[in-house]
């Protein structure tokens, strides 16, 4: 179904209408959101740290766009603030939104629209956590760098990893089709590390 991923175990993350999570201080229903993720359990990457990030990403056939609703297929979160670096599925392809100030400030094209489905990417991302110029966020997509920021790379004490599906602004979607629901998206992850090195992530 997938070929050949890079490791023998895969994630799954299957989103339909009405798949909406919750805890004390968020309902997703509540807010326009439906999600399929997992997050870094200890969010204590703090500042001045740096390391290397790594995941193989799968798109099938049949994963439907649903633009205006916008689907962030990973992210770097803050811990009690907001998230600092998307990965999404606008209007086409897969796109790194970088949200530092709070709000979209530039999108990168990581993988065209074109080439998107029917095999796996492999993404690397070496970032160093910093408020100020001294930080860096670099990504490569199939061995070619996509990303070469440099510049604060968050805002608050501490960022985790967050990857899945997350759809926001359900409504719009429905808005603009005149329906009821947004269609059911499935995406793959395989071999998804932190690492201090390069050389890490594949080990």
């Amino acid at each position: 179904m997938t070929g050949a991923a890079s490791t023998p175990m895969i994630d799954v993350f299957d989103v339909r209408p009405g798949d909406c999570s919750f805890n004390s201080g968020w309902n997703d229903c509540l807010n326009d959101r439906e999600r399929s993720e997992l997050s870094e359990i200890k969010k204590s990457t703090g500042l001045h740290s740096e390391y290397w990030y790594g995941w193989s990403i799968y798109f099938p056939d049949t994963y439907q766009n649903v633009y205006p609703t916008k689907v962030a297929l990973g992210q770097f979160h803050q811990k009690g603030s907001h998230p600092v670096w998307m990965f999404q599925n606008s209007d086409g392809g897969y796109h790194l939104d970088n949200q530092v100030t709070g709000r979209s400030s530039e999108y990168y094209l990581l993988i065209q629209e074109a080439t998107l489905r029917g095999r796996w990417h492999r993404v690397e991302v070496h970032v160093r956590w910093e408020k100020d110029k001294t930080g860096f966020f670099r990504v490569w997509v199939n061995g070619t760098q996509k990303v070469d920021y440099e510049g604060a790379t968050m805002d608050a004490s501490y960022v985790y990893f967050k990857y899945g599906l997350y759809r926001s602004f359900l409504s719009r979607y429905k808005s603009k089709n005149n329906v009821d629901s947004v269609p059911a998206q499935t995406v793959y992850f395989s071999n998804v590390k932190r690492s201090l090195s390069r050389h890490g992530l594949s080990q």
